[in-house]
């Protein structure tokens, strides 16, 4: 019997399966690459690598959460990967690391070449790439409305956020372009939980989840 292809989600918290409000994690079979998995059945084995706070190739001084540190050793581990969806960039818009639109669709565009440049597919060849461009924010307010001790200021990590994060589907299809790769809008999918701005509800995972699936189908069979 032939084995499952692989296909590794790369991601954020909204990978992981962060609940709004509650700030717990969803269960596997809600996470979006959980609702992939079950979509895309027996002849894909699916890989989850979400992290919270997560970003592209933007130190954050105070995460030591850097995408393009993480990408590598995460890909070599789950070998062979046959293809990478790569959905990062909402970290990147806090307002300390003051990052573009552009720019960080060009640190996702980074992680894509390190893929690109790997021999971590079938054969020791190259792992494809599904670039995904992450959906408008939403309000930001729910934080320092449900705990205002812990989050009053919140907004002020992301002044210019939700206008930037509204430029990604542009600069992400750019980047794929570019690139050669496959791209997915997840804001034509979901949309970001008013709750907290960032977070997606269970429905929304579930409609990107089958979404990205679709693609797989599409793209590799």
């Amino acid at each position: 019997m032939d084995e499952p292809r692989t296909l590794l989600c790369f991601g954020d918290s909204n990978t992981w399966g962060y609940v709004p409000v509650s700030m717990t994690r969803y269960p596997r079979r809600v996470r979006w690459p959980g609702v992939t998995a079950a979509a895309l059945g027996g002849s894909w084995h699916v890989v989850e690598a979400g992290l919270n706070g997560r970003t592209t190739v933007f130190e954050d001084p105070l995460d030591d959460l850097l995408g393009l540190r993480h990408i590598g050793p995460v890909v070599a581990s789950a070998a062979p990967v046959d293809v990478v969806v790569i959905a990062l960039g909402v970290n990147d818009l806090k307002t300390r690391l003051s990052a573009s639109a552009y720019e960080i669709a060009e640190g996702a565009g980074v992680l894509v070449d390190r893929v690109l440049a790997s021999e971590d597919g079938p054969s020791g060849g190259t792992p494809a790439v599904l670039l995904v461009g992450p959906p408008p924010l939403g309000n930001l307010g729910g934080w320092a409305e449900r705990d205002p001790d812990a989050f009053e200021g919140f907004e002020q990590g992301w002044e210019g956020a939700l206008e930037k994060s509204r430029r990604f589907a542009a600069q992400y299809a750019r980047v794929a372009r570019v690139r050669g790769v496959p791209f997915l809008d997840a804001g034509e999918h979901v949309v970001s939980s008013d709750l907290d701005g960032i977070h997606w509800s269970r429905e929304g995972h579930a409609a990107f989840g089958r979404a990205v699936a679709a693609a797989i189908v599409t793209h590799w069979g």
